[in-house]
């Protein structure tokens, strides 16, 4: 009987080791994944000005990601952003942010790509994207009117 009880316990003990490392493995996968999006840079390219954003680890990043590098011609907004038509859908999970502020990078609607040069509040819902690095000189890169912005991915 004693053998029999010694046996379970020694069972469980190596039952429960290997779903403990599998579990380890399976964690340290998932956290590679992670930081390997979290570091994922983008560098935005406004005539000779070039800036770099660091993307959110969402769906939506990882979307536009696939479809880079991409030239949009950005139409002026409200004096504090430009727009872009993606032309295609991209996955959304919308939210208020309550302040945008400058150098976001967000998706209005499902298609729409929006870069913001300016802070201010919004009542309006968007996507977060990711956000420039430094935007100092953002407004002036961007300047007035539409203007031709490149994104790559940074190596």
């Amino acid at each position: 009987m004693k053998t029999l009880i010694f046996l379970l316990i020694g069972l469980f003990c190596f039952q429960f080791f290997a779903f403990t490392q599998e579990n380890k493995i399976q964690l340290d996968n998932r956290q590679s994944e992670t930081e390997n999006l979290d570091a994922m840079k983008l560098k935005i390219t406004v005539g000779t000005a070039t800036f770099s954003a660091t993307l959110q680890n969402n769906a939506t990043a990882s979307t536009l990601i696939e479809r880079l590098p991409l030239t949009l011609t950005m139409t002026e907004l409200n004096n504090n952003e430009k727009y872009a038509d993606m032309g295609e859908s991209l996955p959304t999970n919308a939210s208020n942010p309550g302040t945008i502020l400058k150098g976001d990078l967000m998706l209005y609607g499902n298609n729409t790509l929006v870069l913001f040069y300016k802070t201010f509040s919004t009542s309006y819902s968007y996507t977060k994207i990711g956000k420039i690095d430094k935007p100092n000189g953002l407004e002036v890169a961007l300047g007035n009117g539409n203007v031709s912005v490149t994104f790559k991915l940074e190596k």
